[in-house]
């Protein structure tokens, strides 16, 4: 195998089961070995072994988001001649450079179907840095594997830094918010999708949900504990079970949504099929335009949420914590922080003082 330490074969490992493990992988790990099987063959190792790593991540989000970055790493170390397995520490912090300028990729308008072309923006800093850490984080799982170790060529590669407080996201005062709600219930341009995007926006704000765990939940996961309605979730953030109560009036909007459906996606297509994460980003961004509110996410959602959650007088953060699955506290206090350096910002108290003395002045 071209510059890998990597001694045992997968394949020959693989080759020992009565059925090829391979069937269980998860989505991404499936597709990102179709994909370097059909540019390195099914004899490299790369795919297997790179299909195996991601496979090995919990989360589905993390599967999905270092399955995108390691085909930029790639893509990059093929164009340069050298086997992704086999790159070394100048290779590596030349990908870090090339990140800062080159296009991304980006649909071509007007061409065939799928038909894409480096014309975009160069990478922003949180993708630049996903790409590092999916690079990194293959390595490390080689060296796990390895019985004689790899060194990781990423080791000493600097990533960009992104600063905790700031999110590019625009966030919603609970006035725009319930103005937001109102037009998905009221007025959707497509009536018959109102219902769904009612109870969808109602859940992934009230629940304080993650996009891809509200989208994984089934109709078979609803249920009730203690006095409560409840969604039994099957992974949550770190790729752990929990139920989440639903309120009254989230549960409201669900059940007519659902109009007795009792198997199936919670949400899902107009025949069935599970509703993916970019119809929601198109559904958020079509009811913004019609709010006359800024552009937003599906993951913006709950950050709205945690940070409403917090500025209520009764606020307790250690509650707001766990409501969020935020495992650490500091990432709680975070969209406090975001908060407040808008809310409180010294700035106001002088531009009002400022706008004070021009009027007297003036007069």
């Amino acid at each position: 195998m071209p510059g890998s330490e990597v001694a045992r074969s997968p394949r020959s490992t693989l080759s020992t089961f009565r059925r090829d493990p391979r069937a269980l992988w998860p989505e991404h790990a499936r597709k990102l070995y179709d994909y370097l099987v059909a540019i390195y063959g099914g004899d490299d190792l790369l795919p297997t072994l790179a299909a195996a790593w991601i496979a090995h991540q919990r989360s589905a989000n993390t599967q999905k988001s270092y399955a995108r970055g390691f085909r930029v790493f790639e893509e990059f170390a093929r164009n340069h001649g050298e086997h992704p397995m086999a790159v070394k520490f100048v290779l590596a912090d030349t990908f870090r450079m090339y990140l800062e300028t080159t296009p991304t990729w980006v649909r071509v308008k007007g061409g065939w179907r799928g038909e894409m072309a480096r014309t975009g923006k160069p990478y922003a800093d949180a993708s630049r840095k996903n790409a590092l850490s999916a690079a990194s984080s293959f390595f490390v799982y080689l060296d796990k594997v390895s019985d004689d170790g790899v060194k990781n060529p990423f080791d000493a590669v600097q990533r960009p830094y992104i600063d905790p407080t700031y999110s590019p996201t625009p966030g919603y005062t609970e006035a725009e918010w319930a103005r937001f709600v109102a037009v998905a219930r009221d007025e959707h341009r497509v009536a018959a999708y109102r219902k769904r995007a009612y109870a969808l926006l109602l859940m992934l704000y009230t629940c304080c949900l993650r996009i891809d765990s509200l989208l994984n939940a089934r109709v078979e996961d609803l249920g009730y504990d203690k006095g409560h309605r409840v969604l039994l979730l099957e992974k949550v953030k770190g790729g752990g079970r929990k139920k989440k109560p639903i309120p009254p009036a989230a549960w409201d909007a669900l059940m007519e949504y659902l109009d007795g459906r009792t198997t199936g996606w919670l949400f899902c297509t107009a025949t069935g099929g599970q509703l993916d994460e970019p119809a929601v980003w198109r559904l958020l961004q079509s009811l913004a335009k019609r709010a006359g509110l800024p552009l937003r996410g599906p993951h913006g959602v709950k950050g709205d949420a945690v940070t409403h959650a917090l500025a209520k007088p009764d606020a307790r953060p250690d509650k707001v914590q766990q409501w969020a699955d935020h495992k650490d506290p500091r990432t709680t206090q975070l969209y406090n922080r975001r908060r407040e350096l808008l809310d409180d910002s010294p700035g106001y108290g002088l531009g009002a003082d400022l706008a004070g003395a021009l009027a007297r002045d003036t007069n």
